[in-house]
């Protein structure tokens, strides 16, 4: 019985009906687009330290980090690489030699991370050739080339063919500086290290350096990124005398990110849900000021206080339970949607989220195992918000109430 008039009043005034029904949809489709929102930038910028900046793994000499020392090279670097590459869970490794110095040019200098490549294995690992916006990139023939990042190229007015120079210590302590010409000019999804990063040829560094064939770092992308930490006990266990890191070490920020997901996002959906309360409220107190004769009345005839309190509490729950599919339907297609296309964030400012190492492309994806906690949440504040309008129902005097 109260159920079927609680049906009958939630259509009574439709207008109010309809704004509870769309105050609970906005409330469920914000609260599973933020998070999924939240949860494709994450992967983002993930995928963005992984694949264009530390690889899942990454090895060097004991104390090569502390200094970058151009003499701390991986000693037997050709069979260490040739190990790891035997791994069957590696997918691919390359090789770097690594020093910092100045890059000058007539206009000014600028401190940089000199990163000496092999360009085919580069390019299988850090994917350079697909960031290259100007320019060819490196010539077979050429040792003497070099590739910038493009708030670097903007910083010192540097276009493909022009000339810098390179300054930097070799393994004696002794400065040594090389000329080189700008082959490309490349753009990652982190533009400060855009800024920092410089990349020349492995046999033109490695000759200035005078460490022969030898390179310093060996970073490697794995098949899965579940295998990250079997994989790095596996060559801790077989090269005990070599530095041996995570994505998650060398980025821990990043894993810092993805460890506080869960409490970032219930920090959002309860931001959210406090706005839908509030509208839930201020509704329900608009509908019990209107009813107030009709409650009147009800309780001069005899309705109890918990039967009318059960009747506003299952008003609330239909036009809920109204509403939720909608939010629902729309958070699911359009996330459905842009997880194929991206959602494109360049008008929030391209380098905004560049400078944060955040793609402008974000692929929105929600964990739908999360659903029931969204959805309880979002019903449980329905509910919650129409207590205060409930209670104040229940302190109408029926003489007072009829006389209105």
């Amino acid at each position: 019985m109260l159920f079927a008039i609680a049906f009958r009043n939630t259509w009574r005034n439709r207008a109010r009906s309809i704004i509870i029904m769309m105050s609970v949809a906005i409330g469920l489709f914000s609260g599973i687009a933020v998070m999924a929102l939240y949860n494709g930038l994450l992967r983002s910028r993930v995928r963005t330290v992984i694949e264009a900046e530390t690889g899942h793994i990454q090895l060097h000499a004991a104390n090569f980090k502390k200094d970058y020392d151009p003499a701390l090279f991986l000693h037997n670097g050709i069979n260490v690489l040739q190990q790891v590459r035997s791994l069957p869970d590696v997918k691919t490794a390359a090789p770097r030699s690594i020093t910092h110095g100045m890059l000058s040019t007539p206009t000014g200098s600028s401190g940089v991370q000199v990163n000496g490549v092999d360009p085919e294995t580069e390019y299988r690992v850090s994917k350079l050739n697909r960031k290259i916006i100007e320019g060819q990139g490196f010539s077979a023939a050429k040792t003497n080339e070099i590739v910038v990042g493009k708030k670097l190229a903007g910083k010192m007015k540097l276009k493909p063919g022009a000339k810098v120079v390179l300054t930097f210590t070799d393994t004696t302590g002794n400065i040594v500086a090389g000329a080189f010409r700008v082959a490309a000019i490349y753009q990652s999804n982190n533009a400060p290290l855009d800024e920092k990063n410089v990349y020349v040829t492995m046999n033109g560094l490695n000759y200035l350096l005078g460490i022969g064939n030898q390179f310093h770092e060996i970073t490697l992308l794995l098949q899965k990124d579940d295998n990250v930490k079997q994989i790095q006990n596996t060559l801790q266990q077989k090269l005990p005398g070599y530095q041996v890191e995570s994505w998650k070490e060398i980025s821990p920020e990043t894993e810092l990110m993805v460890n506080t997901i869960d409490e970032y996002s219930f920090i959002i959906l309860v931001i959210i849900m406090l706005a839908l309360a509030f509208g839930i409220v201020n509704t329900m107190f608009m509908a019990i000021l209107e009813r107030t004769r009709e409650i009147g009345m009800m309780i001069a005839l005899g309705m109890n206080r918990v039967r009318l309190f059960t009747l506003i509490l299952l008003e609330t729950l239909i036009l809920t339970l109204a509403g939720a599919p909608i939010g629902l339907l729309i958070a699911w297609a359009l996330t459905a949607y842009y997880n194929k296309t991206g959602l494109n964030l360049s008008i929030l400012g391209k380098d905004m989220l560049s400078s944060f190492g955040y793609s402008t492309i974000v692929y929105p994806e929600f964990p739908w195992h999360r659903l029931a906690a969204v959805f309880i949440l979002v019903m449980g504040t329905a509910l919650l918000s129409c207590l205060l309008p409930a209670a104040k129902a229940l302190r109408l005097q029926p003489v007072a109430a009829l006389q209105r």
